[in-house]
């Protein structure tokens, strides 16, 4: 019987997973994702918040059996981090990964104050289709500048003997990358070239959704104070998703990677259907 129960088990999660991935329809959404970190404003506060998601988010790549890769870290001065990208891999990485992306805010008695005063954190998210060959994005040698640099954090000895870390920046736009995890300059600047591609691609796709809608002029730009989560640790421990009103009391399990809750009510969400409603069948 015990057999029988784990068996129907996991069916039934089967099930439950084909059901959500008939909600992932976009163009991109069945491929990989790269995925960002950066601080807000507050200094060690907002480096450990930081460094907390970059965990939350490789526990979680690791539950769903994605395979991951820290592309660059940069230290935090004293505590946490300043930045890191990395990588998911795996079937529909980007489409669950996307639902993650925004603006982050922690409340929570400050390991750093003397005084234990509780201490409001952001951290913004950023998620990136790992597009590869698939779209064509040209990038002309005379709008990019290239910088090599020694590494720098953990990764072993090698990394500070040779400037093997790679740094592009896109003239015309601004956008600078960088890429220090490989032990070779040309490795490194090659998955520095996929990562800018990417958000080349992604800018132009806000471009022209800007110009195709009406509401452009009213459109929000993210920025910090428009949190897309809570996760509240004092006085009370409670993580609220506000764009689904989904709340769990465990601030633990997902500050350990249990996010699948947050994930699966976003995409229903987009598709226009209640949470717990059978998806579609596709035509």
């Amino acid at each position: 019987m015990h057999e029988l129960g784990a068996k129907v088990e996991q069916v039934e999660a089967g099930l439950a997973e084909l059901e959500l991935r008939q909600l992932l329809g976009g163009e991109h959404d069945a491929g990989n994702a790269i995925v960002e970190i950066h601080p807000g404003a507050g200094g060690l506060e907002a480096q450990d918040w930081a460094e907390m998601l970059l965990r939350m988010y490789l526990r979680w790549c690791e539950r769903r059996g994605f395979r991951t890769e820290l592309l660059e870290q940069q230290p935090g001065e004293g505590a946490g981090i300043k930045s890191a990208t990395f990588t998911v891999e795996g079937p529909y990485a980007y489409g669950y990964t996307k639902a993650e992306a925004g603006i982050h805010r922690l409340v929570r008695i400050s390991p750093f104050d003397a005084n234990a005063r509780r201490q409001t954190s952001f951290a913004s998210v950023f998620v990136l289709p790992d597009i590869e060959q698939e779209i064509e994005i040209e990038i002309r040698d005379e709008d990019l500048r290239v910088d090599t640099y020694r590494s720098s954090g953990a990764g072993g000895q090698h990394v500070n003997k040779t400037d093997s870390a790679v740094r592009l920046t896109h003239l015309p736009t601004g956008i600078v990358v960088a890429c220090q995890n490989e032990r070779s300059q040309h490795k490194n600047k090659s998955m520095a070239m996929k990562i800018l591609k990417a958000r080349l691609y992604e800018l132009e796709k806000e471009k022209q959704a800007e110009k195709m809608s009406v509401l452009a002029k009213g459109k929000k730009e993210i920025g910090f104070g428009h949190q897309i989560r809570s996760y509240v640790l004092q006085p009370y421990r409670m993580v609220k998703d506000h764009r689904t009103n989904t709340e769990v009391g465990n601030a633990d399990g997902v500050l350990d990677g249990d996010l699948d809750v947050f994930i699966e009510a976003f995409l229903r969400q987009q598709a226009g259907m209640p949470a717990g409603a059978p998806a579609a069948a596709p035509s």
